[in-house]
């Protein structure tokens, strides 16, 4: 993998831990000769993640919708700030560009990014590893509601099983490296109707 997309919070979040993870694995990656592909902004999570690669000199690119630079302003040291002119386009772009996605912890936004990644895979539209850096549990329920879906036969598990979780970012790294694509058809199970 050359590059790996980072979903997060552009807020910091209620935890110290989450910000010196999010540092942390923007470090990790560029040690790792991965460049990190993400929302452009240099505040919050977003912002620790592209300084801990910047600082060891690692390879980040940002890409950020042009209605956000005044609230997310992207920080002035990028080796390439890409602005679009939205979040579909952004999103678009981020899945162009990466060989695979990984979601630190973040809102609505982060949600919606490794959301709509995984449902793509689903689709069959792209067969790159989507993974959660589950940082002191915070996927937790969001895997216990994917647990439910898939017990309530909305999700199959082989769908279920794209979904990878670690706690730890270099075992996550390494099973994302592992990771093989699911044969997606029939996407609609039969036995499911």
């Amino acid at each position: 993998m050359k590059r790996i997309c980072v979903f997060c919070g552009a807020n910091t979040g209620g935890s110290p831990v989450y910000v010196e993870v999010a540092r942390a694995a923007g470090e990790h990656l560029a040690r790792a000769g991965i460049s990190v592909v993400y929302g452009g902004g240099g505040l919050g999570l977003m912002g620790a993640v592209a300084r801990g690669a910047l600082e060891v000199g690692g390879d980040v690119i940002g890409i950020i919708p042009e209605p956000l630079l005044k609230f997310e302003p992207p920080p002035g040291f990028l080796n390439d700030l890409r602005i679009v002119a939205s979040m579909h386009e952004r999103k678009a772009l981020m899945v162009e560009l990466s060989d695979a996605f990984i979601a630190l912890p973040g809102g609505l936004g982060t949600l919606d990014e490794i959301s709509e990644v995984l449902t793509w895979a689903q689709l069959g539209l792209h067969g790159k590893p989507c993974g959660l850096l589950n940082v002191e549990g915070y996927f937790d329920l969001l895997m216990a509601w994917l647990d439910h879906a898939n017990a309530q036969r909305f999700i199959r598990d082989e769908h279920r099983a794209m979904v990878i979780v670690q706690d730890d970012l270099g075992t996550l790294l390494k099973s994302l490296h592992d990771y093989r694509a699911p044969d997606v058809s029939p996407l609609i199970d039969a036995t499911m109707l």
